[in-house]
Formats: structure tokens, C-alpha cells, sequence
């Protein structure tokens, strides 16, 4: 019996849609005709605190926001005070006094919307007692191995110095705190002293007040490696057949590992693929031609990048 004709449209049917779900994965959708609601600060609003915090509406497929602030106006402006790509649908700024307009423009790899309609807003001049610093690097819970670390923060309006604190037992006790310094900048370098989690905040101040102390960050400081890879399979010198499956044992403080394999002088990289970084403690091994010999070895790197020491270096043989 020949298929019927309506089994032919349910077989071309199904195929379109397969195609077309494709497609939608590969391409990416525009947002030409999409806009941008801006939601706060709202217009004409008049802020008593220098620090801004912007928030506008998220646009579907958006991968990136382009926020520009001027003063006074887009239309006449005097300076543009900020420009900056932001991943999120919210960021936080701190303003000197002053009238400014702010907009967004949403983007992904492929398309743009149009500017949002700007909004005005002022920050009105006060004193610096109910202001606080935003902090700017180290990012909140970094992981890093870097024994000295420039402490970064912003400006604020009206301030003359900075008091930099850094603890670890989230300043409970303030004749006993890691350290505490006043400077008249907005960066000092720090050396830790031993591996732990740090808090750290910044207050400013003038000669007649003190702002409120900043948000508190987190940082850890970790130079200490993790422990050594030790190999699973294969026992080394057997003969196997492609592919070869390669594993070990997950060590503890690693979240990634890295595999190198080696030809059979054993000191040359096999290819540029390697050392090839992997969350997972196995790997499946394609490649080379019967009777040659592969050496592989393994490391661990924990999240501040500290290396472990290599596993030993084993072999096999391509059957």
C-alpha cells in the first residue's frame, strides 16, 4: 500500500518545526521593535542621597544594557558623566549635586533597541552625615591568591578623607580589628596577612562629619593549593582500544582540573587542545593511531587558581 499524502505533510510538518526550533536556538531574535521602560528614578525626581540607583525594566533576549547619565540635559549637554554596560537591569551610581538626565538602550550580538525616552533628575546638596561610599574592588566575595590587593572605592561629594577598616571578625571589636587606616584617596594597598575571609568597609569624612560606613564586602584570601590528583584508569602501560576513557579522584577545595597528555617522548604536548581545563574527574581520549604511546598526568586548581602539584605521569598504548 503507498503512504497516503497526508502522511507526507505530518512527516514534512514535523521536519519544519525540528528546523525552525533549530533555527530560533541559532538565531538570535532582534530587539528592533522592542523599547525600554525606565522605572526609577522617575522624572523630575529630586534625591537627597548621592548615591543613584537606576533600575529600568528587563527586555527578553536582552544580553547587555548601554546606561548613559548627562548633565543638565541630552539635548544641551554639558558633560557626559557616565557611560557604562551593565548585565543586570539595576546599577548603583554616586552623584555630586546637581541636575542630570539618564536613558538605556538594551543590546544583544545582533540588534539594538532605540534609546529609552530620558528622564531628569537632581541630586540636592546636603551634608555627608547620611551619604555612604560605594565600594569598588575587590568585588564582593572574591576568591583570590594574591597576597597584596589595592582596595578601591568611589568619590563622594563634600569629603576630604577616607577610613578604611578590614577585619575578620566583622568589626565586633574595633581596638582589634586587622586594620585601620584614614587616608585622603580612594585606594590603599593591603598585604594579608594569612590565609582567611576578610570583611572590609570605607567611611568618609570631613572636618565637621562622618558619612555612614559603606556596605561591608567579603574577600578570602587563599594561597594554599589543593591536594595532589592521584589517577584511576588506566593502569598505566595497558593497551586499549579508542577511546580511551582517563579518570581520577576529585580532591578536596578543587572545582576544576586540568588534564595534560603528552606524546610518546612524553615531554611534548599532544595537541593544542591540552592542558585542557574540566569540572568533571574523567575524560574520553580519541585520538593517535595503533602502537603509539600517550602520557597524561592531572592537576587541581581551587577558585582562588592555586595549582596543585601534578598527579603521576601515566601511560597507555593505542591498540
Amino acid at each position: 500500500m503507498k503512504p497516503r499524502p497526508l502522511f507526507y505533510l505530518f512527516v514534512i510538518l514535523i521536519a519544519s518545526i525540528a528546523i525552525l526550533s533549530s533555527c530560533t536556538e541559532i538565531i538570535e531574535p532582534s530587539l528592533s521593535k522592542q523599547q525600554i521602560q525606565l522605572e526609577a528614578p522617575v522624572d523630575q525626581y529630586q534625591s537627597t542621597s548621592y548615591t543613584i540607583n537606576f533600575w529600568w525594566d528587563a527586555v527578553d533576549h536582552a544580553l547587555s544594557y548601554h546606561l548613559q547619565v548627562v548633565s543638565p540635559t541630552f539635548v544641551a549637554p554639558g558633560g557626559l558623566i557616565l557611560d557604562t554596560m551593565v548585565h543586570n537591569y539595576r546599577f548603583s551610581y554616586t552623584l555630586n549635586p546637581g541636575n542630570y538626565q539618564w536613558r538605556v538602550m538594551a543590546e544583544n550580538g545582533s540588534s539594538q533597541t532605540a534609546w529609552s525616552s530620558p528622564k531628569s533628575f537632581t541630586v540636592v546638596a546636603g551634608s555627608i552625615k547620611q551619604q555612604s561610599v560605594q565600594l569598588t574592588s575587590p568585588a564582593n566575595n572574591l576568591v583570590t591568591n594574591q597576597s597584596s590587593y589595592t582596595f578601591q572605592w568611589g568619590s563622594l561629594y563634600g569629603a576630604t578623607a577616607y577610613q578604611l577598616e578590614i577585619d575578620t571578625n566583622n568589626f565586633a571589636n574595633e581596638s582589634a580589628i586587622v586594620s585601620n587606616q584614614t587616608i585622603s584617596g580612594q585606594q590603599l594597598s593591603f598585604i594579608f596577612p594569612k590565609d582567611q575571609t576578610y570583611q572590609w568597609r570605607v567611611r568618609a569624612q570631613n572636618d565637621t562629619a562622618q558619612a555612614l560606613w559603606s556596605t561591608v564586602f567579603l574577600v578570602t584570601y587563599d594561597h594554599t593549593p589543593p591536594g595532589q590528583v592521584t589517577l584511576v584508569a588506566p593502569v598505566t602501560g595497558t593497551t586499549l582500544s579508542l577511546p580511551v576513557a582517563l579518570s581520577w579522584n576529585a580532591v578536596a577545595t578543587a572545582v576544576k582540573y586540568k588534564l595534560y597528555v603528552y606524546k610518546s617522548d612524553g615531554t611534548t604536548i599532544y595537541n593544542s587542545s591540552f592542558p585542557m581545563s574540566l569540572t568533571s574527574t574523567s575524560y574520553s581520549f580519541n585520538l593517535g593511531s595503533s602502537g603509539n604511546t600517550v602520557y597524561w598526568m592531572v592537576t587541581a586548581l581551587d577558585a582562588a587558581g592555586n595549582e596543585s602539584p601534578a598527579s603521576t605521569k601515566n601511560s597507555f598504548v593505542v591498540q
